[in-house]
Formats: structure tokens, C-alpha cells, sequence
């Protein structure tokens, strides 16, 4: 018997017990974030992974059932693709490993194998498609005011993560509580699962929001947005670490973002892929950094170089060494609050 997966996107939604009913819908009433069903089509090679509600990986074989997103993906690194590219014969992709579905249109050479799948049809309840805001709180009354350290990047796969990652063990060190929430990007829930692994109490992402990824026009994404950094302030938490997944100029709504929370921002951290993507994207975006990571930060030569094209100081990370200066400069512009 076929297997059934639910993909991490639906982690916010109610879909127990299975089976849940389904039937195809018209592709004029396709939107993205609608929970559709898709069948796994019989490939020969290696198969791609999806990542479950658990934030655990499986492979899924031909034949089993994917309950994914709709959703559109604009990735530099690695696919391109949307919802909106499906033909009538109902071929698609698992764009992502949460489970972001689509047609891939473009897609790199060195991307990892992606699971080509047929869709069966949208998730109903009564008459009704099932959508991923349907299972959205509505919002406390509480003012967002929380001070933010971003960590924004030159592009996917710049290191972001990573230096979220340490932000977070830092910020914990100087007796701080910490939510963690990536507020662009497309929709995978292990990047934010880390965050909590280095110390947050909180863990938010744009899923959390109702949105399968950031490609959405920018009024729909500071709906969602705005909805959810209440949530985030009424937690516990004493600061808030943003990454911002992609780049902020890509079509993720990373410059909506930061136009949003610009006045709670008190440190920002760039990962860069080298020195000069920093010179680019500091006089694309128009705004400056308090440090600068990622592989451009991974040599002696690499930091030099950043400090002579921009001025700016830079960190490899990767180096225990190097964390104690970021907690002295997190330390005098974000504070403390005692030891943890």
C-alpha cells in the first residue's frame, strides 16, 4: 500500500486522521497555499528528499501520496518554478523539501534530484479547498517592539544560517531570550529547527504566517508579516533574530521586510559568498552592515579584502575564536541582560 507523507509546510494545519478528502479543482481556482495531493511518479535514479512535519527527512517511493503547497520559487542556486506553470496533464515538482509544489522551469545543474510528482487534487473541507491562512490565529493585541538583529545575505547558500546560528549562542550568553524566525525564503523547516538547537526559546517562520514561500505580491506579504510579529511579541522573548532567507533583492519580499522592521533593527550581520558581492549589495540595497560573515570571511586574504573595498569588519564563523568579538559588538548595540 502506498504511503502517505505530509510535507512540513502543512505543520501548522489540522489534517488528522488521514484520509482527508480531496478532488481536483479547476487550475482557474489554484492559489498559492492551497494543500493539494500528489502522487510520486516512478523516476530512474536517485529520488529527492521531503522533509515531514517532524522537521525529519524521508524518500518517498512511486506511487505514495505528497499533501504539499502550492507555491511559487525563484531560487539563484537552485529552481525556479510555480504553481501556475502546470500543464493540463497535472506533471509537477516538490519544489522544495517542505513540500512546495509547482512545475520546475529552470533549474541548475548542481541542484540536488527533485521528486516529479502528478497532482491528484486539493484538500476540501466540505465544498471548501483548504488553504494554509485557514489555519492562521488571528493576531494578539500586542505592539511589536522588540529589538532585532538581521542576518540578511549576498544570496542562498551564503551562510546565513549558520551565522543565525551563533547570533543565537551569543544573545543566549548575555542573558537574553531569543526567538528565532526566518521571515523570507521558501518554505523548509529544518533552517529555523536550527535556531532552537543553538539555544531560542521561540521559533517563527513564514509558514507560521500562512505563506508556502516569499514569492507573493508585497501587499499580501505584509498582511501575512504583520500579523505574525505580534505573535512574536507576546512571547518572552528579548530579542528577536530575523534571517532573511535569499537576498534581499530577490523576489522574496526581502527589501518588504526590512522596510517593515527597519526601526527595531540594532545589528545587522551580511553573509557574503566574497568581497565584492558585499560592494554589490551594499550599493544595490543602500544599507550598511555591522559585520560581515560567510565563505568571504573563511581566509585571512577574504577578510582584508572586505575591510579594504567597503571598510567593513569581517568574521569567519566558522572559527570559535572569532565569537567572542561578535558578543562584544552584540553586547554594544543590543545590551545585555545579566549571564544565562
Amino acid at each position: 500500500m502506498a504511503s502517505v507523507h505530509l510535507g512540513s509546510v502543512t505543520r501548522i494545519a489540522s489534517l488528522h486522521p488521514w484520509p482527508f478528502p480531496f478532488d481536483s479543482l479547476p487550475h482557474e481556482q489554484w492559489e498559492s497555499g492551497d494543500y493539494v495531493v500528489a502522487e510520486v511518479i516512478p523516476q530512474r535514479g536517485l529520488g529527492g528528499v521531503l522533509e515531514l512535519t517532524s522537521g525529519r527527512q524521508c524518500t518517498p517511493m512511486a506511487g505514495d501520496l505528497i499533501v504539499g503547497a502550492l507555491a511559487r520559487r525563484s531560487a539563484t542556486l537552485e529552481a525556479v518554478g510555480s504553481f501556475e506553470d502546470v500543464g493540463p496533464d497535472g506533471r509537477m515538482h516538490v519544489m522544495t523539501g517542505g513540500g512546495c509544489l509547482g512545475t520546475v522551469t529552470s533549474r541548475s545543474l548542481f541542484a540536488g534530484p527533485i521528486i516529479p510528482v502528478r497532482y491528484r487534487g486539493h484538500l476540501l473541507s466540505g465544498a471548501a479547498k483548504v488553504r494554509m491562512r485557514d489555519f492562521v490565529p488571528e493576531p494578539p493585541d500586542v505592539a511589536f517592539d522588540l529589538p532585532i538583529v538581521l542576518v540578511a545575505g549576498t544570496s542562498m547558500s551564503a551562510g546565513k544560517t549558520l551565522a543565525g546560528r551563533v547570533v543565537v549562542r551569543q544573545l543566549r550568553a548575555l542573558g537574553h531570550t531569543v526567538a528565532g524566525a526566518k521571515l523570507t525564503g521558501a518554505g523548509r523547516w529544518r533552517d529555523t529547527i536550527s535556531f532552537g538547537d543553538a539555544g531560542a526559546a521561540h521559533l517563527f517562520d513564514f509558514v507560521d504566517a500562512g505563506l508556502p514561500t516569499t514569492v507573493v505580491p508585497p501587499d499580501e506579504y505584509r498582511d501575512a508579516i504583520g500579523a505574525l510579529l505580534p505573535r512574536i511579541a507576546a512571547t518572552d522573548a528579548t530579542v528577536v533574530v530575523v534571517e532573511a532567507g535569499a537576498s534581499p533583492l530577490e523576489p522574496y519580499n526581502g527589501g518588504t521586510l526590512t522596510r517593515m522592521i527597519d526601526r527595531h533593527i540594532r545589528f545587522t550581520v551580511l553573509s557574503a559568498s566574497d568581497p565584492y558581492a558585499v560592494v554589490g549589495i551594499r550599493s544595490a540595497w543602500g544599507r550598511t552592515f555591522d559585520v560581515v560573515t560567510g565563505p568571504t570571511a573563511n581566509t585571512t586574504a577574504g577578510v582584508a579584502l572586505v575591510h579594504e573595498l567597503t571598510g567593513l569588519p569581517a568574521l569567519d564563523l566558522l572559527d570559535p575564536a572569532t565569537h567572542s568579538s561578535l558578543r562584544q559588538r552584540l553586547e554594544q548595540t543590543v545590551g545585555a541582560r545579566g549571564r544565562a
